[in-house]
């Protein structure tokens, strides 16, 4: 069959492509818009689609709208209760269901051609399990445990299940208005941070912070040894002065953002153990906002009873996209593939890198070796923007449009940290290959999409100072060098000069923006902030000749471009485009990898919110009869109009 996934209702609105069970392309509409988050998450931004991703995807597939066999819609309207009725202070919450209900004719509008009964309201907590369970390569998959846990669904804010082959199996919900999320987002907006945006500004400010106020807030969080939990009412006030936006922050607020922290890691570890009681399995995958909490991941990976945990990298809302796409999938009886990689959104070939920098009139040049270029320029501390392959699906920039440094310079971490416009307490990532990982760094292993945090061995600490946070941690991203060659040779060159196998890896954007995806993106970012060389598919652009343009560099970007027409590269490229990459080929049952010799990693790429409980309102995950074989997912009725 032929799935799209859409999430639009809350925020992060995304779209995904799964075509006979393989996932085939998924983006942030934000990636598109340039909006940070795609909208806020009030109840007036509910209708917005992703129109712009989900048009994107469906090109990338070669489909159109009245191609597509389903659209796993992300939120069940007829799951959910009035927000008075679930303790929530939102008198607006209706307006998002009635946009939700509306929501197969507001696809059919964006996307024409598409059948509004095409459209299926898949549980929001069951898209989210889904969009992990389904997701993960890791072995014995198909019998595993999966936690969600984020701000809101229909009625819940939790789900614990199990999948056991082609089908989840609810286990247990917390009911709004208890919700680990909420209380994370409440507390964001309290220090002064952007609510449903900057909770990972909490996370990294707790480290400088003693978790003194614990026992207080227990009163208000904690687990109820029946696979539940209570987490509302805290009153932030009296436990901390609450902080302005502009103002500086002080011990007592990262002491209450500690004691949050620590408060929820020991929810949660409650939470998982209860889920490992009832399944006895060895692995636990997790999704929901929740579960980009780092370091509350690795105190699961290190002190929970599951032997392995798996992170969806998309864990945020976008990711339900996904998930509900393979939630439907796997219903009407496809083999649902692995996602393969967070490596899911656009693209280009050398000869449309090269008719964007033609275009933009900017001196470039190419080198034998853009990776032993760029390890050079780093050794030489640069900072280098990293634009290649495929954008990342989620938050995190994982190798493809990421901001590369020096790790060896202390200075490094203030330097980026003023690059991107952002607060100093912030700390920026390490990326290293995956068979040098466990000399430095001690945790769980391999770590791809940078989702947990390790402890930096003692040794190694003076010897990279820019990617060691304060309390002697680090969320690093482990490299395997057959998914990224291109990466992989280039942290091989840079430890060839320098002695160390690891650089620094922050997303390629500035405070307030969306991660750069596409060229002008790249070069927008390029032109606005002080990095030393964009390093663009085989080609770099230089801040000295981009800047001054002397004679030589007009002759290497003649050079470069002498075998280039604009026009005519642009178009043999869009031709070859189907070509490239498996997942996006124009019969996606196709399995040949014939990959354009442009591509940088041609030399080895293998891949081609709310559920019930018994005693909870078990309604809510199993969905209405006639949905198709997919448990949780609801047939559309067309609206009358």
């Amino acid at each position: 069959m032929r799935i799209l996934g859409i999430n639009a209702l809350f925020h992060d609105p995304a779209a995904a492509l799964v075509v006979d069970g393989r996932v085939v392309a998924a983006a942030e509409e934000e990636r598109f818009s340039r909006r940070k988050h795609g909208k806020r998450p009030v109840p007036f931004s509910a209708w917005e689609l992703p129109e712009k991703a989900a048009a994107w995807c469906l090109e990338r597939a070669g489909l159109r709208p009245r191609d597509v066999d389903a659209v796993a819609y992300s939120f069940d309207p007829a799951l959910a209760r009035p927000a008075d009725e679930m303790g929530l202070a939102d008198p607006w919450d209706h307006l998002r269901l009635t946009y939700a209900r509306e929501a197969p004719g507001f696809l059919a509008t964006a996307l024409p051609g598409l059948d509004p009964e095409a459209v299926r309201f898949v549980p929001h907590h069951m898209a989210h399990a889904a969009s992990a369970a389904f997701a993960t390569d890791e072995a014995g998959a198909a019998t595993s445990s999966v936690l969600v846990l984020d701000g809101r669904g229909e009625r819940a804010s939790h789900l614990a299940a199990r999948r056991v082959r082609d089908r989840l199996e609810p286990l247990a919900a917390q009911d709004l208005p208890h919700s680990l999320g909420l209380v994370y987002e409440e507390l964001t907006e309290h220090l002064g941070f952007l609510r449903s945006s900057d909770e990972f500004k909490v996370m990294a400010l707790a480290s400088y912070g003693r978790p003194r106020m614990r026992e207080e807030l227990r009163r208000y969080v904690y687990p109820t040894g029946d696979g539940g939990f209570r987490a509302a009412g805290v009153p932030w006030r009296e436990l901390s002065p609450p902080r302005g936006p502009q103002e500086a922050w002080t011990q007592d607020h990262a002491d209450l953002a500690a004691s949050a922290q620590a408060v929820l890691e020991e929810t949660l570890l409650d939470l998982v153990r209860w889920l490992h009681g009832r399944t006895r399995d060895s692995l636990l995958t997790l999704a929901g906002g929740v579960a980009l909490n780092c370091v509350a991941n690795a105190r699961i990976a290190r002190e929970g009873p599951f032997s392995r945990v798996w992170v969806q990298p998309a864990a945020g809302d976008a990711g339900t996209a996904l998930g509900g796409a393979m939630l439907l999938a796997a219903g009407a009886g496809d083999d649902v593939a692995p996602m393969g990689g967070a490596d899911l959104g656009r693209d280009w070939s050398d000869a449309e890198l090269g008719a964007w920098l033609k275009t933009a009139q900017v001196p470039f040049d190419r080198p034998p070796d853009i990776a032993a270029d760029v390890a050079r320029a780093l050794a030489d501390n640069a900072v280098v923007a990293w634009f290649q392959g495929r954008a990342e699906y989620g938050p995190r920039a994982l190798g493809h449009r990421s901001l590369l440094a020096h790790p060896g310079h202390a200075g490094n971490l203030e330097r980026l940290n003023d690059v991107k416009g952002r607060e100093q307490f912030r700390p920026v990532a390490p990326m290293v290959l995956a068979e040098r990982a466990a000399e430095i760094f001690t945790g769980r292993m391999p770590s791809p999409y940078m989702l947990f945090v390790h402890e930096v061995a003692p040794e190694w600490r003076d010897r990279i100072p820019a990617v060691v946070h304060v309390d002697g941690t680090a969320r690093i991203q482990t490299v395997d060098r057959a998914a990224e060659p291109l990466v992989a040779r280039m942290l091989e060159e840079f430890e060839r000069l320098t002695g160390l196998p690891v650089v620094v890896n922050t997303s390629l954007n500035t405070a307030g923006r969306p991660m750069v995806d596409d060229p002008r993106d790249a070069l927008e970012c390029f032109g606005s902030t002080p990095v030393d060389l964009l390093a663009i598919g085989p080609y770099a652009v230089r801040r000295g000749a981009f800047f001054t343009a002397d004679s030589q560099d007009s002759q290497n970007t003649r050079d470069s471009l002498e075998s280039l027409d604009s026009r005519e590269s642009l178009r043999e490229a869009r031709d070859s485009r189907d070509a490239r990459d498996p997942r996006d080929a124009r019969d996606p049952r196709d399995s040949g990898d014939p990959r354009d010799s442009g591509d940088p990693r041609d030399s080895g790429d293998p891949r081609g919110q709310d559920s019930g409980a018994p005693g909870r309102d078990a309604r809510d995950a199993r969905g209405a009869p006639g949905s198709g074989g997919a448990p949780g997912a609801r047939p559309v009725r067309r609206a009358a109009r």
